[in-house]
């Protein structure tokens, strides 16, 4: 999932994700500058469940890691839709 502003997004999971997942415990950010594709893997997230890839929906650039939810994953599972994102993204092309 990402929310667009502007020329850069929010990557996340969706309310409905986290839900399936139940308690997330872990989280890893993409690294800083790094070059995505649409449909690539980028985070991991994992659960007392399972762990996944997390596949960024755009294409761009990393350009920030959301620290908050690697020291408390819990805020994955609390906050999906407000504040629980993983990374800002600058969109490579805003159509996607």
């Amino acid at each position: 999932m990402v929310r667009v502003n502007g020329d850069t997004g929010d990557g996340g999971i969706s309310d409905h994700a986290q839900h399936e997942l139940t308690d997330v415990v872990f989280v890893e950010l993409p690294a800083l500058n790094r070059q995505v594709k649409a449909g690539e893997a980028c985070a991991v997230v994992e659960s007392v469940k399972t762990a996944s890839d997390i596949y960024s929906p755009v294409s761009g650039q990393v350009t920030e890691g959301e620290q908050a939810v690697v020291d408390n994953p819990a805020l994955v599972n609390t906050e999906a839709l407000r504040g629980g994102g993983f990374y800002k993204i600058k969109l490579g092309n805003p159509a996607e």
